[in-house]
């Protein structure tokens, strides 16, 4: 679905940041979370929905009936891929761990020091550099304060 909505998107002057397909309750979703210097407005999701909408019926590339969805990734977005670790290293971010650390721990927040190979390192607000898979973890999110800094580069 990313490779599909990716030229929408550049021709909107928008960048991808995720594509989900995701169940709730009954429901399928397509999530397009697109994103831009500056951040996105309400006339861009409506822009790129409108773009992707067409396509996504010719080509009916999911069987299933489903609701789209295009919006921003938020301020504390998520995330995902090794480009977005790349882009956020030295911001702060929350982890949540699908399960604890032998110490018990399942939240972790800290500084964002590293991403290598399916490896996310922090140095933990604890002092502590702690390093799991992000298989591992429910998410890793930026904390609402990065994005300001990041949109400013």
């Amino acid at each position: 679905m990313r490779k599909l909505a990716l030229p929408y998107a550049q021709q909107l002057g928008l960048s991808i940041w995720d594509v989900r397909y995701e169940k709730e309750g009954g429901a399928w979703y397509l999530r397009i979370f697109i994103d831009k210097p500056g951040g996105v407005g309400i006339d861009d999701c409506e822009a790129m929905s409108r773009a992707i909408n067409r396509p996504l019926d010719e080509l009916d590339p999911i069987r299933e009936s489903y609701c789209l969805e295009v919006s921003s990734p938020g301020l504390n977005r998520e995330l995902r891929r090794a480009e977005h670790f790349a882009a956020f290293s030295g911001s702060r971010v929350a982890v949540r761990l699908i399960r604890p650390l032998p110490n018990g721990t399942r939240d972790l927040t800290g500084i964002l020091s590293g991403y290598n190979e399916g490896q996310v390192t922090l140095t933990a607000d604890s002092g502590e550099t702690v390093s799991v898979p992000v298989r591992d973890t429910a998410w890793v999110r930026l904390q609402e304060d990065e994005l300001e800094e990041y949109e400013e580069k």
